[in-house]
């Protein structure tokens, strides 16, 4: 029976023989939106499920995800607990010196450990940087599942489409909106499925307000027309910066050494936490656009 090198740590094992694991790609070109924290969360979430994961760190420079793991695992160790850990790894040193450079070597790399980590997991979750370079635009292509985590803004909103006017309406294709396409058409063409992209809104304010308001009615044009679902995420909490240096999540806080009490404002950060698990699980009864089940995986930006 395959055992990953966390399940023998820690005695827990993977799945025999899972076959071809899903790809779950974290990925925007703007920073500061939770998509790190997001990842962990969703990692912790899938391993609770029991499901064997992986996780890739794209971001050679930062490596906020590869932090975060490492904190967890210092966390096991000085607490002597059984605390779930994927099987990790990260990009960097002259992967990501090729990163910026027009050859394929990181590419060929990343595909190449992309593929051997989904031949024994049942998911493989990569953490894009929270910019534009070639690998990141290659790993929307290697994605089932591309979650882009946005704040709850029309400035973040902007990284979907260009978007003006009273009431606000949309204008135009933006350039990451463009870039995801072109990762479709891309894994439409080596044979893939369709990409299913979940838009997560991040950062919500838990009051009611016109720009919430405007913003969900603009997501829910782009869904239509570019072939995303969206998803209310995370809702703007201490919490989830808090718990960074214990590596741990709103999921472990019942574990010992945690630190926190838990209180009504964690139990509704683990209900949006398990929100996006079901989601990437397919338990949830949000509709996937139409253009994002066509067999062409085409979305039209002509419309836009």
């Amino acid at each position: 029976m395959h055992r990953t090198a966390a399940a023998v740590a820690h005695g827990l094992t993977a799945r025999e023989a899972p076959g071809a694991g899903r790809v779950v790609v974290l990925g925007n070109e703007k920073g500061g939106t939770g998509k790190s924290t997001t990842a962990m969360h969703l990692i912790v979430a899938l391993l609770r499920e029991g499901k064997s994961v992986a996780s890739v760190d794209l971001d050679g420079h930062q490596g906020t995800l590869t932090r975060y793991i490492e904190n967890r695992r210092k966390f096991v160790e000085g607490e002597g607990r059984r605390l779930r850990l994927p099987e990790h790894r990260r990009i960097a040193g002259r992967e990501t010196a090729a990163m910026g450079l027009p050859g394929a070597t990181g590419q060929a790399e990343a595909d190449a450990l992309i593929d051997r980590l989904a031949a024994t997991h049942d998911h493989v979750v990569l953490d894009c940087p929270g910019t534009d370079n070639p690998l990141a635009r290659h790993a929307i292509s290697r994605a089932d599942i591309l979650i882009t985590p946005i704040n709850d803004s029309f400035v973040d909103l902007d990284l979907l489409a260009r978007i003006g006017g009273t009431p606000p309406r949309v204008l135009g294709p933006s350039v990451y909106s463009q870039t995801v396409w072109e990762g479709r058409q891309r894994r439409a063409m080596s044979g893939g499925r369709p990409i299913d992209w979940i838009v997560l809104r991040n950062r919500l304010s838990p009051l009611e307000s016109r720009n919430k308001k405007n913003v969900g009615a603009v997501l829910e044009q782009l869904a239509a027309r570019i072939g995303f679902r969206w998803l209310d995420g995370f809702h703007e909490r201490v919490i989830f910066r808090q718990l960074f240096l214990q590596g741990l999540t709103v999921l472990d806080l019942r574990e010992k050494g945690a630190g926190v009490a838990l209180n009504m404002s964690h139990v509704a950060a683990r209900q949006e936490i398990r929100r996006l698990a079901d989601a990437v699980l397919e338990r949830d009864t949000v509709p996937v656009a139409a253009a994002a089940r066509a067999e062409d995986a085409e979305p039209s930006l002509a419309g836009l």
